[in-house]
């Protein structure tokens, strides 16, 4: 079986996904992320192709994310000193705006600041760099009947028609048959179709499982980037970037942020490579909106659980996130190195 939720099957894509991509091909150089897009599109899974080098200098200005006010300073900020409304573009809103901006950017050391008598000044501390080289949707759907093929029909032709990724695909569960239901439903021909093979028959963990070889392209997807490089308009270039640096900060391990790893049923169950979260009160991997603090199973770590030092010092809890933030950090590192084959 699949896990019993669209969203633990979204984190079995996810986990695929960096270690596969680019499927059938040559890997590529990549960060994954979840739930990410727009305020009138959200994509389940989303890759972004990286240049490693780029990648690396990008690592530079931190782990976290940059909002598009701090990218509007950083990716402007001049090489010499100078006032900074002389050294920025005009962003269209007050500048009291940017100089908070400012603040924010010099105190996380993405810039530099000082004050000439009455004006602030700034200057970069590096060029940012164009590290962004391919953005690529993913619309998870394990099982495909008619009425959810109909409803990811449209969303997918929205995608292909905005073109704000540069490709676009959908990944549902193999079914097994001759020809897979998802190349019998009424999809854009422009989308590619991964159908995914998490399911076996024997495992420790809840019957599904995850490695390189866990998914196939049926259909391939269509390059949807204009041929011209410069084909792109400023607003668009700048949303695809937003995305990018929320994908980099976020990546899809950050559930825990919106669940509860501090309850005592929570736990972290190896699904083949990957590690998924797992209820052991409901036996089964949860929703995010069943793991909250309403749950009726709920129960907080005791608090003797945090006191014990080593090896889960400051509790389970803290130790699932840590683990997790750790994995996100050697993503990272290993993107931004020359891995091989890349």
């Amino acid at each position: 079986m699949i896990p019993d939720s669209e969203f633990g099957y979204e984190l079995l894509v996810c986990r695929y996904a960096e270690l596969a991509w680019y499927p059938g091909a040559d890997p590529r150089a990549e960060i994954v992320s979840r739930q990410l897009g727009t305020q009138r599109r959200r994509w389940d899974t989303v890759v972004i192709e990286v240049d490693p080098e780029a990648f690396a200098a990008r690592r530079a200005f931190g782990d976290r994310s940059l909002d598009s006010d701090l990218l509007h300073v950083v990716r402007d900020a001049p090489e010499g000193w100078e006032w900074y409304r002389d050294a920025l573009p005009d962003p269209g809103y007050p500048w009291r705006y940017v100089r908070q901006a400012v603040h924010r950017a010099a105190g996380r050391d993405l810039i530099e600041k000082r004050r000439r008598g009455n004006r602030i000044e700034i200057r970069r501390i590096g060029p940012y760099p164009d590290w962004v080289e391919r953005i690529v949707a993913i619309e998870n759907k394990p099982d495909l009947d008619r009425s959810a093929a109909d409803a990811l029909a449209d969303q997918l032709a929205h995608d292909v028609e905005t073109a704000l990724a540069d490709e676009v695909w959908l990944a549902t569960e193999a079914t097994g048959d001759r020809v897979e239901p998802a190349l019998l439903r009424s999809m854009p021909v422009e989308a590619g179709i991964l159908t995914t093979g998490f399911a076996v028959e024997e495992t420790r963990t809840d019957g599904f499982a995850v490695d390189e070889t866990a998914a196939a392209v049926d259909w391939l997807p269509s390059d949807l980037a204009p041929g011209d490089p410069g084909g792109r308009d400023p607003e668009t270039v700048t949303r695809r970037l937003e995305i990018a640096e929320r994908a980099y900060g976020k990546g899809w391990r950050s559930y825990h942020d919106t669940m509860r790893p501090d309850c005592r049923h929570f736990e972290l169950r190896r699904a083949g490579r990957a590690l998924v979260p797992h209820c052991a009160a409901k036996g089964r991997c949860p929703t995010v909106r069943e793991c909250s603090g309403s749950c009726p199973e709920f129960s907080p770590e005791p608090p003797a659980w945090r006191t014990r030092g080593w090896p889960i010092e400051g509790g389970p809890g803290k130790g699932i996130r840590e683990l997790l933030e750790r994995r996100r950090g050697r993503v990272r590192d290993r993107v931004a190195s020359d891995r091989d084959g890349f």
